[in-house]
């Protein structure tokens, strides 16, 4: 976003916020990926819902004013525009996102055509904010679940393409949320993002266009993401991380590494009987995970302590993490004894001694992270 707009987006933190007044407010206008929902529609959810979860309401107030089943023409047409007219003032923000159902030529209320009906429309949105002194922010619509051949589908076309003309000539700032979210689905793959739209067996729900929880929020994440791009001021009002989505060609970088990523199931673990080690009683069981993954920088295993069980006293040349998965123990460092259970997390440094022994009937399983400096015992 060039300079002169970041005050604008920012009127909250760069004027009357900082004196006590209020916040700017975001008015969100568009259709049913960003309309809010109450609980009866569960677990259906507008990306609008989450937008203030990611934005300090000291700063940044959001008026989520989309609509279920609107086009620019019948959002505005419907009288659904004239509240935001009425309360849109200098310094607040404008986002809109139309296009899902603008295309929709059987239905002359909603439609609009893409190359002069769609965005001569989106300019009245545009010269509304103007007139009131806000920053019109446009966003392309949000990309439906659609794969072919593993790639996601471009479902919006023109009408994304229309946004997209139409920001540059007006020098408005644009979220290409279209691009964004295939992306997103790209990285994901065909049937692991049905976890993040309404595809619910149980209720009978396969919406490709809709989204549950998880989806509102890593759309909402999108958005604030690239919002953040085009004007970097706006970190001071984004209160949690927004390292979402993925870069178009995240699988096809991944895949040219050697270093792969994998799942493991315990079943494919080596299970290796050993007595207590360095010279505590026995029987433990150990399983190493991931020994064979090149460049790990840390052992990680899990060892169980039968009952009697122990490992002995020793002194530490590393960091080493000990995790209670299940059962308890007794844990000695530098001299004190620490009775531990499942949930408790034991860290060693290097020079202290420490030991460990199994407590009561079940055994002690552990989770032991370390650095991979030296081989790990067998």
């Amino acid at each position: 976003m060039r300079a002169v707009t970041a005050c604008a987006l920012l009127w909250a933190l760069c004027t009357g916020a900082a004196a006590g007044e209020r916040p700017a407010r975001v008015f969100v206008v568009g259709d049913s990926t960003a309309s809010a929902y109450g609980p009866e529609r569960a677990p259906r959810t507008g990306w609008g819902q989450a937008l203030q979860g990611f934005l300090d309401p000291a700063a940044f107030e959001v008026r989520n004013h989309a609509r279920s089943g609107r086009s620019a023409r019948s959002f505005e047409e419907e009288g659904w525009l004239a509240p935001v007219a009425g309360e849109l003032a200098a310094g607040d923000v404008l986002l809109i996102q139309f296009g899902h159902n603008d295309a929709k030529a059987e239905d002359p209320g909603r439609y609009d055509e893409p190359a002069r009906a769609f965005p001569d429309r989106l300019r009245r949105y545009l010269a509304l904010a103007r007139e009131r002194g806000a920053q019109p922010v446009l966003l392309t619509p949000v990309a439906r679940r659609a794969f072919r051949g593993g790639e996601p589908v471009d479902t919006h076309g023109a009408y994304a393409d229309s946004v997209r003309a139409l920001a540059a000539r007006e020098d408005v700032p644009l979220v290409d949320l279209d691009r964004a979210s295939r992306d997103w689905l790209r990285a994901l793959g065909d049937a692991p993002s049905t976890l993040y739209y309404l595809h619910d067996p149980a209720q009978g729900l396969a919406d490709d266009t809709h989204f549950n929880l998880a989806g509102a929020t890593q759309v909402a994440c999108l958005v604030v993401r690239e919002w953040r791009r085009l004007s970097p001021a706006v970190d001071r009002a984004v209160v949690r991380d927004t390292d979402c989505g993925a870069p178009p060609d995240a699988l096809q970088a991944r895949a040219a590494q050697a270093r792969r990523s994998w799942v493991v199931r315990a079943g494919e673990v080596p299970h290796r009987e050993q007595p207590g080690p360095h010279g505590g009683p026995g029987p433990t069981a150990a399983r190493p995970y991931f020994e064979q993954a090149p460049g790990l920088p840390f052992a990680f295993r899990k060892r169980v302590l039968h009952p009697g069980a122990g490992i002995g006293l020793h002194p530490q040349h590393k960091d080493e993490v000990y995790y209670v998965l299940a059962g308890r123990g007794r844990y000695v460092v530098d001299g004190t004894l620490h009775e531990v259970g499942p949930g408790d997390a034991m860290l060693t440094r290097p020079g202290s001694t420490h030991a460990i022994q199994q407590a009561g009937d079940a055994p002690l399983e552990l989770l032991i992270v370390y650095p991979q400096e030296s081989p790990p015992a067998r």
